[in-house]
C-alpha cells in the first residue's frame, strides 16, 4: 500500500525524495520559489517516466538532446500541475487547497511533511538581523502549517527545521507550536538529528518534529537511535568526478573520471547512468585562489583550519577581524563528514574549498548536491532553461538530505503499517 503525502514549503524536494524512495506517494508539492518549482516538476517527470518504462526520455533530457519543454510534454499535465507555485498564507490557502483537492480526489492524506523557511529561527539569521528577527512574519508560518493539518487530518506529520527553533525567543515559538498542534488534535515529539547518523557525509544537525493524531496509539520510533554504520570519507563522494578548475566545468559530462566508489554504490547516488550534470565551478578572483591554496596546504600539512587573521595583511580585505575566523574552509577529503552545506553557498564558495590544491576552487554544484546526498540524476533547475549555478546552490543549501529523509520515512511507514 502506498501512503500519500503533501509536501508544504517543499523547496527542491529533498524531504519529498526520501519519502518517495521509501514508498510514499506525493499528492502535491507547495512551494513559492519559481526555480525550486521547476526542479520539483523535473523530478516529478523523472519519477513518472521511470515508473512507466520511459526512462530514456529523461536520460535524453539529461544529455541535452531534448528541451525542458519537450520533457514536460512527455508527462501528463496533472503531474506537473501538482507542483503548486504559490506562497502558503491566508491570501492563497484557499486556492492552494482547491488545487490539492483536485488531485486528491477520493484519497485521504496520510501524511503532511515539510518545514517553513528557517531564517526566522536560525542562529545565524538572528545574529545578522538588527531586530533579531522579531516581527518577521516567517516566525509564525507554523500557524499556516496547522491550517493544513486541520483541513486534511493526516495520520501524522513531519516538521523539519533548524536547531535555533528551540532557542528562538527563549523557546516561545516552539511552545506556541506545540500548543497549536495540540489544539488541532496532534501530539508531538521533537528529535535532534545528525545527518551523519543516516549515512550522509555531512555535519548537519536538524530538528525533526513528529506529530500524530491524539486518538491514534502509535509506538513512536526513536529517530535519535538511528545509526547507519559508515566507514566512508568525504573523498568517496569526490574522487570519481572530472578534474575542473575555477570557472570551468560543463552542464553535461558524458563520462566520469573513474569507476564509482563503494559509498556512491551503497547509497545509489551515482545510480547507473553515465551522464554527469551540473559539475560546474564558479570563477574566483586571483586573491581568493591564493587564499584557497594557503587553506588547503595548512590542512594537508598540519590538519589545521585557516584562521583568517593569520593571512598576510595584503590578503585580508574584510573589516571584521573579531568573528568568522573560519570564513575560508576546506571540505576535507580525509574526514567522515564535511561542514554543513547552507544556502550561503549561493553567494560565494569560500567556506567550501575543494581539497585538491591543483583544482584550486570551491566545490561544484554536483559536489554540493552529493554532500547533501542527492543522486546524480537529480537536476536542479533555474527559472529559465539551462544551468543556473546560483539557483541550484541555494536550493541545495536549503534542502533536507534525501538519504536522511528516506530513513525517517522508512521508520514512519513501518510504524503506520504496524498500527493499521
Amino acid at each position: 500500500m502506498n501512503y500519500s503525502f503533501i509536501d508544504l514549503f517543499a523547496g527542491a524536494g529533498g524531504l519529498s525524495e526520501g519519502f518517495i524512495q521509501a514508498g510514499f506517494e506525493p499528492i502535491a508539492h507547495v512551494e513559492m520559489e519559481n526555480s525550486a518549482c521547476n526542479t520539483l516538476r523535473t523530478r516529478a517527470a523523472y519519477h513518472f517516466l521511470k515508473a512507466n518504462n520511459k526512462y530514456q526520455t529523461y536520460i535524453a533530457y539529461l544529455k541535452g538532446e531534448i528541451s525542458r519543454q519537450q520533457l514536460y510534454s512527455s508527462v501528463p499535465k496533472e503531474i506537473l500541475n501538482s507542483v503548486i507555485n504559490l506562497p502558503i498564507g491566508e491570501e492563497k490557502n484557499n486556492t492552494i487547497q482547491e488545487q490539492i483537492d483536485k488531485y486528491l480526489g477520493n484519497k485521504k492524506v496520510d501524511l503532511i511533511i515539510g518545514g517553513p523557511p528557517c531564517q526566522a529561527y536560525s542562529l545565524v539569521g538572528r545574529s545578522r538581523s538588527k531586530t533579531k528577527m522579531e516581527g518577521d512574519p516567517r516566525n509564525y508560518l507554523f500557524v499556516q502549517y496547522a491550517e493544513y493539518l486541520e483541513k486534511y487530518q493526516p495520520k501524522m506529520f513531519v516538521f523539519e527545521n533548524v536547531l535555533g527553533l528551540k532557542s528562538a525567543k527563549k523557546g516561545h515559538y516552539l511552545a506556541e507550536m506545540e500548543k497549536l498542534f495540540n489544539q488541532k488534535g496532534y501530539q508531538i515529539k521533537l528529535f535532534i538529528l545528525e545527518a551523519v547518523n543516516f549515512g550522509v557525509l555531512q555535519n548537519r544537525k536538524r530538528i525533526v518534529i513528529l506529530g500524530w493524531q491524539k486518538h491514534q496509539i502509535f509506538a513512536i520510533p526513536n529517530l535519535e537511535a538511528i545509526r547507519i554504520e559508515s566507514n566512508y570519507l568525504v573523498k568517496d563522494l569526490l574522487n570519481d568526478l572530472p578534474v575542473i578548475k575555477a570557472g570551468e566545468g560543463i552542464d553535461r559530462f558524458l563520462k566520469y573520471k573513474t569507476e564509482t566508489t563503494e559509498y556512491l554504490k551503497a547509497h545509489a547516488l551515482r545510480n547507473g547512468i553515465d551522464i554527469l550534470t551540473q559539475h560546474i565551478a564558479r570563477p574566483h578572483k586571483e586573491q581568493d585562489k591564493e587564499i584557497y591554496k594557503i587553506a588547503v596546504q595548512k590542512w594537508e600539512e598540519k590538519q589545521e583550519r585557516l584562521n583568517y587573521n593569520d593571512l598576510p595583511e595584503r590578503l585580508k580585505t574584510h573589516q571584521n577581524r573579531t568573528s568568522f575566523f573560519d570564513r575560508f574552509k576546506v571540505v576535507a577529503a580525509d574526514l567522515p563528514y564535511s561542514q554543513t552545506v547552507v544556502a550561503h553557498i549561493a553567494k560565494d564558495g569560500h567556506y567550501y574549498i575543494h581539497p585538491d590544491i591543483e583544482q584550486n576552487r570551491s566545490i561544484s554544484v554536483r559536489e554540493a548536491a552529493r554532500l547533501q546526498s542527492f543522486p546524480d540524476d537529480y537536476y536542479f533547475e533555474g527559472e529559465k532553461e539551462g544551468a543556473n549555478r546560483t539557483a541550484a546552490f541555494k536550493q541545495i543549501g536549503n534542502a533536507v538530505p534525501p538519504l536522511m529523509a528516506q530513513k525517517i520515512a522508512e521508520k514512519i511507514r513501518e510504524m503506520i503499517w504496524k498500527n493499521m
